[in-house]
């Protein structure tokens, strides 16, 4: 249930407990034949510097707000190939502490050839999720939202693109749906201990104590807008090239009423996730997905040695090292698009 056109942004309603339809609503807008435009950001358009004919310059706007205030009202944004609606889907999967603003320069890339589709997990971004809901910020409740957002889509096959905590998200997933993912990319994204770097010592103290002091350490030394900052620039070998709206933004939105509460209870699961690495594992050798890690090199949270563990699992998974922090994305992107399209074409 995908439209062509580049640049696509939409929200869908989630009950988390029921099915659901998503009915949006369109609105087409022309712009001159001499760029492709991409919406990101809270209503902001830009520009990717690529010329393209008349045919590739629609771009399909379709908001969407639930009146139902028992929702979840996911927002996502999408695009594909305009003269192929039908193309392979590609999931984009986000991380700590950003959103699938994350992707603004990724997406039109890799829309030349895939249908991508990038959400916003509960918690992040612009999905709003009502107090009402009473919605319990773990893993598994983010797995099982983006598991009936795909339903809601009609997404039963794709590939995947996984950030830091997009990979357990996706992998608990997958321990329940093994046959719909047909190929993994994974940036920084974590599914053995050899991976957890240094970075992680606060957090793991807070999950050994669980204690109220533990918790408000994490926060002193995480919820702030100089440490939301370090992990876009920490390693990067360019990290002037780190466009600041990306961790502004970050941290504008980490900063809403009850989001510290959310980010903590986040940061506390996570050790559920650790937990489930040998799961993981088995899911790995069993299903001998194909994956290609592009991992930044220079990451204080997920180290190289997190890449390198696939092959223990998957044989023939390709591991590339960038000269890049935890967000390689921001500063190698054209190249990771590159390997990205390269190794699809092989794989699906």
């Amino acid at each position: 249930m995908h439209d062509s056109g580049m640049g696509l942004q939409r929200a869908a309603g989630i009950c988390t407990d029921l099915p659901f339809a998503v009915n949006p609503v369109r609105r087409r807008l022309n712009f001159p034949p001499r760029h492709l435009y991409t919406a990101c950001g809270i209503g902001n358009v830009s520009n990717s510097r690529r010329r393209l004919s008349k045919s590739r310059l629609s771009l399909i706007l379709q908001p969407r707000h639930l009146s139902n205030p028992q929702c979840i009202s996911v927002f996502y944004r999408t695009a594909s190939p305009p003269n192929n609606p039908d193309a392979p889907t590609v999931l984009l999967l986000h991380g700590y502490p950003t959103s699938s603003h994350q992707y603004r320069n990724l997406i039109p890339l890799l829309a030349e050839h895939y249908t991508v589709v990038a959400p916003d997990l509960p918690g992040f971004g612009f999905t709003s999720v009502p107090a009402e809901r009473n919605y319990q910020y773990t893993f598994a409740s983010l797995s099982r939202t983006i598991g009936l957002f795909l339903d809601a889509l009609s997404i039963t096959s794709f590939a995947v693109y996984i950030f830091d905590y997009g990979a357990p998200v996706l992998l608990r997933l997958a321990l329940e749906r093994p046959k719909a993912i047909k190929a993994i990319i994974t940036q920084n994204g974590n599914a053995y201990t050899d991976g957890l770097g240094a970075a992680w010592a606060p957090i793991q103290k807070y999950w050994a104590s669980d204690s109220a002091e533990d918790r408000a350490a994490v926060a002193a030394g995480v919820l702030t807008f100089e440490a939301t900052k370090w992990q876009y620039t920490h390693g990067s070998r360019d990290p002037d090239a780190i466009q600041p709206e990306s961790y502004t933004l970050d941290w504008a939105l980490m900063q809403r009423p009850g989001n510290f509460e959310i980010q903590l209870d986040l940061f506390r699961d996570y050790q559920h996730n650790v937990e489930l690495y040998p799961r993981f594992q088995e899911y790995f050798r069993t299903s001998q997905v194909p994956l290609l890690a592009v991992w930044g090199k220079n990451d204080g949270f997920f180290i190289p040695p997190g890449a390198e563990a696939y092959k223990r699992d998957l044989p023939k998974a390709e591991v590339v090292l960038l000269d890049a922090g935890h967000f390689a994305g921001e500063t190698e992107t054209v190249e990771i698009a590159g390997r990205m399209i390269e190794f699809l074409k092989r794989v699906l």
